[in-house]
């Protein structure tokens, strides 16, 4: 029997976006896009601390929620999360690819530890969830918020205190 470090968690997807994102929704990450409606903006356009909300799929029933950390391309994004490559492991900064036929972000690829490279499946996705509050009047995203980042005592832990995935 081993003993775990005291700063080891494991941490689900959507607890974790809620963390690092500053996004105050709660529950399974497939319900996200609709609570957000009439309290965040919501688009169609990654932006850094917006959180990408991904459909249930009969692989993945409760969906899966991530915090853009990067736009790279109006077609990629590096994402960081928690409890994809690795059961309740955080990764940081992995890519991710709009592969949908419009360039909508309706359907992505995301880095996949175990394969080292981008997974062979597709997500569909509802869209980005913006971090800054209220909804706009228009349905344009807003200018892109700072992202929320937490300090950590523990200088072996990632910058929200816990240990990354690598």
């Amino acid at each position: 029997m081993t003993a775990a470090p005291a700063a080891a968690q494991f941490w689900q997807c959507a607890p974790f976006a809620r963390e690092v994102s500053g996004i105050q929704i709660r529950g399974n990450a497939n319900t996200w896009w609709g609570q957000a409606a009439g309290r965040y903006e919501r688009g169609r356009t990654p932006k850094p601390g917006s959180v990408l909300s991904f459909r249930s799929t009969r692989r993945m029933r409760v969906g899966h929620v991530a915090m853009v950390s990067q736009v790279v391309s109006d077609r990629e994004v590096l994402l960081t999360h928690a409890n994809w490559s690795r059961r309740g492991g955080v990764e940081r900064d992995v890519r991710a690819v709009d592969v949908s036929a419009a360039g909508d972000w309706s359907l992505v690829k995301v880095w996949y530890a175990p394969q080292h490279g981008l997974g062979t499946s597709s997500y569909p996705t509802d869209g980005f969830i913006y971090a800054d509050g209220a909804p706009a009047e228009t349905t344009e995203p807003v200018v892109s918020p700072a992202p929320v980042v937490m300090a950590s005592a523990n200088p072996s832990a990632g910058a929200w205190g816990v240990p990354l995935a690598r």
